[in-house]
């Protein structure tokens, strides 16, 4: 019983492990630089094409970060099925896509788990010092029918896709820390 119980802990130490404390100068994926202005947590997201920070926890808000992802590669990388279902939709990216069709990405992305996404705004924008798009949504989580509100910044340079996107629930958190995504955000460049 109490080698179970020592491994149980052992998990949950390693578990805890996985938030690091992110401040300064950071680069994603040796290919995006970023000043953080606040210090921000970053998850250990194995197996995603994107790094997760947050600033109050994974459950409460998320700025995602895809840094020189190549053309034929998922934005996501999705669990598989459960038996007798039908995999989810993967967002896979291309090298010419449109502003319309990169914003979609990011929809598919939001909504694979049965979530209601809704896009709110669609404008020119600029990422990474790159031509690209911004965008705004909303998304009814299909777990908890909880409302979040987030926004998204995506360019391709060099056949290669740059975004970063951030989401909150709605209620309060988005407000109040929607700014400091933004904040990161505005600092991003490819090296």
């Amino acid at each position: 019983m109490q080698r179970i119980l020592a491994i149980v802990l052992a998990v949950l130490l390693a578990g805890c492990a996985a938030v690091v404390k992110v401040e300064g100068d950071q680069t994603v994926n040796n290919k995006l630089a970023v000043k953080l202005p606040d210090a921000w947590n970053r998850l250990n997201s194995p197996g995603q094409p994107y790094e997760v920070w947050t600033q109050e926890g994974a459950a409460l808000d998320q700025l995602r970060l895809w840094a020189g992802l190549p053309a034929g590669k998922p934005i996501v990388t999705l669990p598989p099925a459960a038996a007798g279902k039908k995999d989810a939709r993967v967002p896979t990216f291309t090298g010419k896509m449109t502003p319309d069709q990169l914003v979609s990405l990011f929809e598919i992305m939001y909504a694979a788990d049965g979530s209601q996404v809704k896009i709110t705004r669609i404008e020119p924008g600029t990422f990474a010092g790159t031509s690209g798009v911004r965008f705004e949504f909303l998304v009814t989580t299909k777990r908890t029918d909880l409302q979040m509100r987030g926004m998204g910044w995506a360019a391709v340079r060099n056949d290669e896709l740059y975004a970063a996107t951030y989401h909150a629930p709605d209620l309060a958190f988005f407000k109040r820390l929607a700014p400091k995504a933004e904040a990161v955000v505005k600092t991003a460049m490819i090296k």
